[in-house]
């Protein structure tokens, strides 16, 4: 059996293949680290830190019924090849509400996030096991196509993406994909609205969205992630590679569109998940600590390892 040590490096190299694989870039809070936190019990103060007990369960406060879910996650579990970086998750997702993964660099929370829609599956070396269910359908299923899980299911990444074509041809392009019949303009009007990006890009529409902001650019992921109509939006850090304003904007954004969507959003910013989420998930080394109501968790965190990850004391 590996160490603790052994296993956050090997998270990190997980991390790195997958980074690599999608083409994000990762990042790490900066936070200073007391020699006994590195290990799988962070802060024990012992020179002799106890081993990590990946068998734990999760404490829960006010959970998800699974009627209300939209996404149900059960006994979850995954692999890169011989090391596992996810341990045996299970999480209820509720509907038309923002769920905030929180945790230390390496704590699986993107590899979770991408288990929804399957980016996973682009990795030759990943397995899992457990059940993940949508609306009911076990979205692992032999018989479940995953680019139809991707159109339910979008995601919107780290670094803005856009392709290089226009503003218009960006958000137009899954739709087209789909084989859409209906009105595109008016689609891509309405995506772009909904992304509050309209009024800043309706005289640009022919023009590159390589041309935009770094904030637009976002933004503009987000209008072509809406074009095809997805019931879940994944956000695996998105303002991460932005300045405050942009941020700002993005964050009021995620607000607006929880109306119409299911958002989950990876976040090593906790203000950030205190501000735009309404529950909040800590993983630490692949297993999910504690789950709750976003204000329970911040101010009255049951586990201690979550307590003292909240309080900046490693991460």
């Amino acid at each position: 059996m590996t160490t603790p040590a052994t296993d956050r490096a090997a998270v990190k190299t997980a991390d790195k293949t997958v980074d690599e694989t999608t083409g994000t870039t990762g990042s790490s809070a900066k936070v200073t680290v007391k020699p006994a936190e590195r290990s799988g019990n962070p802060g024990t103060g012992s020179n002799e830190p106890k081993p990590f007990d990946y068998t734990q369960k999760t404490v829960r406060t006010e959970p998800v019924l699974d009627e209300a879910a939209v996404v149900s996650i059960r006994d979850f579990n995954l692999w890169y090849g011989d090391f596992q970086a996810v341990h045996n998750v299970s999480l209820n997702v509720p509907k038309n509400q923002v769920t905030a993964l929180i945790g230390a660099s390496g704590c699986g929370k993107s590899t979770l996030l991408r288990c929804i829609n399957r980016m996973n599956d682009l990795i030759p070396i990943v397995k899992t096991d457990g059940t993940l269910t949508y609306e009911g359908v076990d979205l692992y299923d032999r018989a479940v196509d995953p680019v139809e899980v991707r159109r339910r299911v979008g995601m919107v990444f780290q670094k803005p993406n856009p392709f290089p074509k226009s503003v218009y041809d960006n958000v137009a392009f899954g739709p087209r994909l789909n084989g859409f019949k209906g009105d595109l303009g008016a689609l891509v009007e309405k995506s772009l609205r909904r992304a509050a990006l309209w009024d800043e890009v309706k005289d640009k529409l022919k023009g590159s969205g390589l041309g935009l902001s770094g904030g637009q650019q976002q933004r503009l992921c987000i209008a072509r992630a809406m074009a095809t109509e997805p019931d879940i939006i994944l956000m695996d850090e998105p303002t991460s590679a932005l300045d405050p304003m942009s941020t700002d904007r993005i964050e009021q954004l995620i607000h607006e569109i929880k109306e119409d969507y299911t958002v989950v959003i990876v976040t090593h910013n906790m203000q950030q998940a205190g501000r735009v989420s309404d529950r909040t998930a800590f993983m630490h080394l692949g297993v999910l600590i504690e789950e709750g109501p976003t204000d329970q968790i911040f101010t009255k965190p049951k586990h201690e390892m979550t307590e003292r990850y909240v309080e900046g004391r490693f991460g």
